[in-house]
């Protein structure tokens, strides 16, 4: 986008020697009205560009533009600097200095205003107003313009134009693509060595075809002249110190915190002031010179940019930038207008007005050229650094509110060992650094980008804020699912817990209830061995379906065991064993061991029994007293197991509400994150006022330094002044 500038200052810095000459030849109306033709036509085609959705077009003719203005200005200060008799000439170009001043000043008020009416997304009203105004120009000046030119039968030096032409494009092209903040660097690229190099080639050959042209395009003979070579140079500290003016709508935004596109407003004092200052320095450029004309412009300009420096970028206020204004638009109003074209036009011939003052507005645009590169990348050097002033004040962590049982069910589980609970504690605050996106491979979308980047100190807090809710949004969910990644794998592990528990009891209580049978059948068998012997026998097999409903609950216990054995030795294997773990099953072998044992015993004692009464009935009483010891026994055992199984579910009651204490827990963590995220983006809402205040004094570092420059420039300024006055007087002493 930067070409849609620097195209129009290359055309217009090599138009302004050949548009020059021209009128000399062909009549100051006639090139002069030419010249405002191609730039309505330009105007209009720039405007054109838009609904076209053309950018080589929009270049193209803001090139036409610029080879329209560079005849205007030029033209216009011959004419009146030639008109006028010589002690009404300063009176004069003063008021064309003036007009141009204002207008060209008001312009960005102008600009302001349009986009205000039309809106940014319409900017082809900027181009379009000039078409009318072109309009009336063309009319009012073919009827009330004179066509003054310089009668010549000598031929038109068309090779040292085409030369002009080409070195000035390449020598501001060169000096344009300079980085001064990395001179070294930038000297080595091809796009500004290449150019300039070309321009020092073509130089001597410009010289040489210029000393035997009958009518050269540039007369070399001003710079062999010391008060023609002063008024250059000093005319170039001009440029410089013009071009800061550049920057005042942005400085005002910044400095009094207004909207972007609303500095323009501001620009009007300025340009009162310049158009005050360029009156004034006509009438006293006739009355006392234009040295003095211009080190008090010099002057008035050193006042506005000290005031920039010292107080409007340290401590703005409306009083210390409205003042700043006033002294830098009374500065531009005396150098820019009348003293130069006065000095310059006091030095040539009459017939070379023309040439003679578009030499000088080429040479002013040398210092158009390079102040802007120098300028530029102070404000860029200045809004690098926005950004990390501005994030040093916002908050980098994101406090989260209180979970339900985060904290008890932490406590419970390290008191367990069991693993993939996320530890609260970590929970209470989350990192949150903008400045980090790499690191958390976020991608900011362009329009966010763009917003950041097109940010001005009133809107810099919310662009703030949309950066951090969509990090926030992009962020989040990694956290989140890391979070409740833990929970679901600690819930994942209760339900299988609950499970195996649910199982094991099952299978308990299955062997209770058989036992309890086992204990029926034998209270039975004793009733019965207190009848008949016959009734032994039926004793004998309801003791042999005992014995073997016991073999059964054996084989129960047996695969418990072989299930916590297998538990035992999977815990084992694990790189990091949990003994607490290891101790329980220990601890449940052992009593299911036991119980196995038991049962064994019982079995082997009732086959025993069996035997006996399988050998005789003889011993009832003593039969009678082992059955009721067997069955003593068995009580015994099944008591143990319901003790167990009353273990296993007061287990199953501690789980499950564990485990739905964690499903609450789960479902209220995105909401919030969602508070959190409400919380973070009102504190950055709090730190409002600082933002602002860090954004406005961050870029405002820029700006000092482009005063800065302007001072400098202006002190140079005097001192050439200075020096010019001293040559003068030495050369008036020696005639």
């Amino acid at each position: 986008g930067i070409w849609m500038i620097t195209i129009y200052t290359l055309a217009y810095a090599a138009s302004i020697p050949v548009m020059g000459k021209l009128a000399d030849r062909m009549g100051r109306r006639t090139v002069y009205l030419v010249s405002i033709f191609l730039f309505g036509l330009g105007s209009l085609l720039c405007g054109f560009s838009h609904g076209a959705e053309s950018f080589s077009m929009l270049i193209v003719t803001r090139a036409l533009q610029a080879i329209g203005g560079g005849g205007i200005v030029p033209i216009a200060n011959a004419e009146f600097g030639t008109t006028f008799p010589e002690e009404k000439r300063g009176m004069a170009l003063g008021m064309v200095g003036g007009v141009y001043g204002i207008a060209n000043i008001f312009g960005a008020s102008a600009g302001s205003l349009v986009l205000d009416l039309f809106g940014t997304e319409h900017w082809e009203f900027i181009f379009y107003v000039n078409v009318p105004i072109a309009i009336f120009i063309l009319i009012a000046g073919y009827i009330a313009l004179p066509n003054t030119k310089e009668k010549s039968d000598l031929p038109i030096d068309g090779m040292g134009t085409c030369l002009l032409v080409v070195m000035v494009l390449s020598l501001m092209y060169g000096l344009k693509n300079i980085d001064f903040f990395d001179f070294k660097a930038t000297l080595q690229n091809p796009e500004v060595y290449g150019f300039l190099l070309a321009f020092a080639v073509l130089l001597p050959a410009f010289i040489f075809v210029e000393k035997r042209a009958k009518d050269p395009v540039m007369n070399l003979k001003y710079f062999s002249n010391f008060r023609i070579v002063m008024t250059l140079l000093i005319t170039i500290i001009t440029g410089i110190v013009m071009m800061g003016v550049v920057f005042v709508p942005q400085f005002c935004e910044n400095a009094l915190m207004v909207p972007s596109g609303n500095g323009g407003y501001f620009v009007i004092i300025l340009g009162i002031c310049a158009g005050v200052g360029a009156m004034s320095s006509g009438k006293m450029t006739d009355k006392y010179g234009p040295r003095l004309v211009l080190g008090i412009g010099f002057v008035a300009a050193v006042i506005g940019a000290m005031i920039v420096i010292f107080f409007s970028s340290q401590n703005p206020n409306r009083f210390n930038v409205f003042a700043s204004l006033v002294f830098i638009g009374l500065g531009i109003g005396f150098t820019m207008g009348a003293p130069l074209n006065y000095m310059m036009l006091g030095e040539v011939d009459q017939r070379e007005a023309n040439s003679a003052l578009a030499t000088l507005s080429l040479v002013r645009s040398l210092g158009t050229v390079v102040a802007p590169a120098i300028m530029v990348g102070f404000i860029a050097n200045a809004g690098g650094n926005v950004m990390g002033e501005v994030m040093k004040i916002l908050p980098n962590e994101v406090t989260m509110p209180e979970l339900p049982y985060a904290e008890e069910l932490w406590d419970q589980m390290e008191a367990q060992g069991i693993e993939g609970m996320p530890d609260y504690s970590s929970m209470k605050t989350v990192k949150f650094d903008m400045t980090s996106t790499s690191d958390m491979d976020i991608e900011i979308p362009d329009t966010l980008l763009d917003e950041l980047k097109n940010a001005d100190v009133t809107t810099i807090t919310s662009s703030m804020m949309h950066m951090a809710d969509y990090m926030f949004d992009q962020m989040v969910p990694a956290v989140q699912d890391r979070i409740l990644s833990g929970l679901n794998s600690g819930i994942d592990g209760i339900s299988s817990g609950l499970s195996s528990m649910n199982d094991s009891a099952g299978k308990m209580k299955d062997t209770s209830s058989k036992m309890q049978d086992g204990i029926n059948g034998m209270n039975s068998t004793i009733n019965k061995q207190n009848s008949t012997l016959a009734e032994m026998t039926k004793g004998r097999d309801a003791l042999n379906e005992q014995i073997s409903q016991m073999e059964n609950g054996l084989n129960g216990i047996n695969s418990q065991i072989a299930a916590k054995e297998a538990d035992l030795a999977a815990e084992r294997q694990k790189p990091e064993p949990d003994e607490a773990v290891i101790a329980s099953l220990q601890q449940e072998l052992g009593k299911l061991r036991g119980q196995a044992s038991g049962l064994e015993s019982a079995i082997s004692q009732m086959k025993s029994k069996r035997d006996e009464l399988q050998a005789g009935i003889a011993g009832i009483s003593s039969g009678i007293e082992s059955v009721t010891s067997k069955r003593n026994e068995l009580s015994n055992a099944k008591k143990q197991i319901d003790s167990g199984i009353n273990g296993i579910e007061s287990g199953i009651l501690s789980a499950t509400d564990s485990r739905n204490k964690m499903l609450a827990l789960r479902n209220a963590i995105p909401g919030a994150f969602q508070t959190a995220k409400e919380e973070y983006l009102a504190s950055i809402r709090q730190h409002d006022t600082e933002i602002k205040k860090a954004f406005q004094s961050t870029l405002n570092v820029g700006f000092r330094q482009i005063f800065v420059l302007t001072a400098i420039g202006s002190i140079l300024g005097i001192l050439l002044l200075l020096l010019s006055a001293a040559g003068t007087r030495r050369r008036n002493t020696k005639v």
